[in-house]
């Protein structure tokens, strides 16, 4: 029992602490540009995959990639996008032509096609618009 509570207390000591800047972040989904992908894949290898996107302001800074796998009959189907986290400040500046991006390892686990969906924003309806690949895997 004596072990247990330091162990707490450094639980709670560490925890608490913060690297917090001050800075509030939102976190926003970026269109795709475009994307280098293989036209084709060997089944148990690994490739890269790289998104290219617009960074929209001095205060969008590259958090992650969503990244969604399908289920059931979409089982081959992968939408992809970019997730930027934005700085609330009010000192950001507007980028018009700054190109950034991000490549990530893709494992061919699967036999047939692999399609994937990059999410490049909404049309005029509301409706997600996806640049698409299909990528057939050999043996």
């Amino acid at each position: 029992m004596k072990k247990i509570i330091p162990l707490i207390a450094l639980f709670f000591i560490f925890n608490s602490c913060s690297t917090d800047n001050g800075d509030n972040y939102l976190f926003e989904l970026l269109p795709t540009e475009s994307v280098d992908i293989p036209s084709e894949f060997t089944m148990g290898n690994t490739y890269p995959i790289t998104i290219h996107y617009k960074r929209p302001t001095t205060c969008h800074y590259f958090n992650t990639i969503y990244y969604k796998k399908g289920n059931g009959s979409e089982s081959n189907v992968r939408t992809i996008a970019v997730e930027d986290a934005v700085a609330q400040r009010n000192n950001c500046q507007e980028l018009t032509n700054e190109m950034a991006t991000y490549t990530f390892n893709f494992l061919v686990t699967g036999n047939g096609s692999y399609i994937f969906k990059f999410w490049q924003g909404k049309d005029t309806d509301g409706n997600n618009i996806y640049l698409e690949f299909e990528v057939p895997v050999t043996n």
